[in-house]
């Protein structure tokens, strides 16, 4: 009887440690590729936008990604080469720099 507790333990150890693997794995390959898959250019009012996330090119892409949250929640890609997002791309760098002068 306690070998086949143990068997039936070791199994489940077994079947966990794959399903985590499993897991990890598939969030490391969501990491090393594109998260856009198109971009939208049309003008969206920055008050609509609660936070961007700028991603350089790099081996995991080879175009710069921009995504911006917007405050109902939805995430949309944004074309880095419309003038009005390089507007805003550049009002936020600006306030980054400025915000890491201050602290020195």
């Amino acid at each position: 009887m306690n070998g086949k507790v143990l068997v039936a333990g070791l199994a489940l150890f077994l079947l966990y440690t794959a399903v985590a693997e499993e897991m990890s794995l598939s969030q490391m390959a969501s990491e090393l590729r594109c998260q856009c898959i198109s971009t939208h250019s049309k003008f969206i009012p920055p008050r609509n936008i609660q936070d961007v996330k700028l991603t350089q090119s790099g081996p995991h892409c080879q175009n710069v990604e921009i995504i911006a949250t917007l405050k109902d929640g939805r995430e949309v890609c944004l074309e880095p080469t419309a003038p009005w997002v390089k507007l805003i791309i550049k009002a936020i760098l600006d306030k980054a720099e400025a915000n890491s002068e201050t602290k020195l």
